[in-house]
């Protein structure tokens, strides 16, 4: 029996997704909620603290934290609610997880409180601690989503288009996260640096090209004079959402048109693209390109992309099948 029938009436539709989030894992709701709490916080905060940390007021990056993690954990309880037979599993991947993201947001506002980088910040022992330990439990929240992705690869589901659509959005974040490892990594000036001995305070680097604090976007900072590797990783994230919402639509648009096999086919190839979006803003960022100032070469590709999904995807929603009844998609 799965967490979420457990703990409430069997009769409540599935598609109920209020009860689904709150109803499948304690530890996702509390940190859900302590999420939302913070970033309500996080507002506050700003109104009254002007200082700047690497270019950029105090209080946005625990401010951006705090809403990715309020998203994230509501999506892992809706998606883990969705597993039946193992609510230990559950329990242990609602429980590492939140306790991973509570090390992380805890480090993000100690070091805000005190106005230096939470990131990539090495300048002394505790600041290297607090950047350890937040890349250690990012690394077990990580783990975490490939169980969560491995027990959906197990669950048989009624409803295929829609399981993939829940199979390739944690694998896609998957691929998103760990791409934020790629930040971590010196740059060229950093390395030649600690070649000559030098002992140094920063890191690692969002940007690529340039110095992280130049010039970038609104709120998200992501840099406007270079490369960045954040574009690729906040993408890839959200794939959590976006992907399982991509199931819902084609099975709502098409259940009366195609089959279950074709519908499956295009939340494949929607989620096929979708990865596809993700590397080629890494590809766009490693090449010290602002994500705002694509080359030729950068749209042609990403041309070639739009092109191949948009005939794949018609080709298969060309190809009419037997009428499918609404009773087909009460899974979602």
């Amino acid at each position: 029996m799965s967490p979420l029938t457990t703990r409430l009436d069997k009769n409540i539709p599935e598609t109920d997704l209020w009860q689904r989030i709150f109803g499948t894992e304690r530890f996702l709701t509390w940190s859900f909620w302590l999420s939302l709490i913070l970033f309500v916080g996080t507002i506050v905060l700003s109104i009254f603290d002007s200082r700047l940390v690497t270019g950029a007021p105090v209080w946005v990056k625990p401010m951006k934290f705090a809403i990715s993690i309020t998203l994230y954990t509501g999506t892992l309880a809706w998606l883990l609610s969705y597993v039946e037979g193992h609510p230990r599993l559950v329990r242990w991947i609602g429980g590492l997880t939140a306790l991973g993201f509570l090390v992380e947001i805890i480090g993000i506002f100690v070091q805000a409180a005190r106005g230096v980088p939470s990131h990539f910040n090495v300048g002394t022992p505790f600041d290297a601690v607090i950047f350890s330990l937040m890349g250690t439990f990012v690394l077990v929240i990580w783990v975490m989503n490939i169980a969560t992705a491995v027990l959906l690869m197990r669950q048989k589901m009624d409803n295929r288009p829609f399981a993939w659509a829940l199979r390739l959005g944690l694998l896609i974040t998957a691929v998103g996260a760990i791409l934020g490892f790629l930040m971590t990594t010196p740059t060229a000036d950093q390395l030649a640096a600690m070649e000559t001995g030098e002992m140094l305070s920063i890191v690692g680097a969002h940007s690529v090209g340039v110095e992280d604090g130049g010039a970038g976007l609104p709120f998200v900072g992501w840099s406007t004079e270079g490369g960045d590797i954040r574009p690729a990783h906040f993408v890839g994230l959200h794939a959590l959402q976006l992907i399982p919402l991509l199931g819902i639509f084609v099975n709502r648009r098409f259940r009366t048109r195609l089959s279950e096999g074709r519908r499956t086919a295009l939340v494949a190839i929607g989620g096929v693209g979708y990865l596809g979006v993700v590397l080629l803003l890494l590809w766009q960022a490693l090449r010290a390109q602002p994500l705002i100032a694509p080359d030729g070469l950068t749209l042609a590709v990403l041309a070639g992309l739009v092109a191949v999904v948009s005939v794949a995807g018609t080709a298969v929603a060309r190809q009419v099948g037997p009428a499918v009844s609404a009773d087909a998609i009460s899974g979602i």
